[in-house]
């Protein structure tokens, strides 16, 4: 049943992530092509990453390309939808955080799978979570969120730590995935809502 739940809430995150790319893209005037390529850039690009670098192959949107149709059909649903995209922002930032934490998750079960280093399964899961928005804001030209203030990669390492430590105690899976993936959005939708933020490194001193 979790496995379910979670395949269920991937496909849920793939396909707001596609949308919210598309319209990143529309703000750059991009062609419906580009629309279509940056939302499945920004939806498969994490998972995509991750298993290049583990050697985890197939990748998968390979060993499923359905995923290529959903969020390519996600992407341009959202160019029909645009002019009411402003009323769900607060959906899609929920949806958002959904996506951090599932992706997340998923990230470091493929990293223990292959009996990956306890480093390794948590640095997987945060590239799963975040890589696909970083590869988004550099192709829009953005300085990519996972470098700005906001807790963001900072949520896929708690959540990642929290799994990693739960199943290292031998608690039943199930229990440890959901906690995770609770306390992990609790604190992603809690830094929005009171603008929690990391400190920054401000150097503005001239070397010359």
């Amino acid at each position: 049943m979790s496995i379910l739940i979670l395949h269920i809430l991937y496909v849920i995150a793939i396909t707001a992530e596609a949308m919210t790319a598309a319209l990143a893209a529309g703000r750059r005037s991009m062609d419906w092509i580009g629309v279509c390529l940056l939302g499945a850039v920004t939806a498969l690009g994490g998972g995509s990453v991750r298993d290049v670098l583990l050697g985890h192959h197939p990748l998968v949107w390979v060993a499923h390309p359905v995923y290529l149709l959903l969020t390519a059909a996600a992407a341009l649903a959202t160019i029909a939808v645009a002019r009411f995209m402003h009323r769900l922002r607060r959906m899609f930032l929920l949806l958002d955080a959904v996506g951090l934490v599932v992706f997340t998750v998923i990230g470091c079960t493929v990293a223990t799978e292959m009996g990956m280093p306890v480093i390794v399964v948590i640095v997987a899961g945060m590239i799963t979570g975040c890589l696909g928005g970083v590869l988004r804001d550099i192709l829009c030209n953005d300085i990519p969120l996972l470098f700005r203030s906001e807790l963001y990669a900072s949520v896929s390492v708690v959540t990642g730590s929290l799994y990693v430590a739960g199943l290292s105690l031998d608690l039943p899976h199930d229990v440890v995935m959901f906690a995770a993936m609770t306390l992990g959005l609790a604190m992603r939708l809690l830094a929005l809502r009171f603008n929690w933020n990391m400190p920054k490194f401000v150097y503005t001193q001239d070397l010359h």
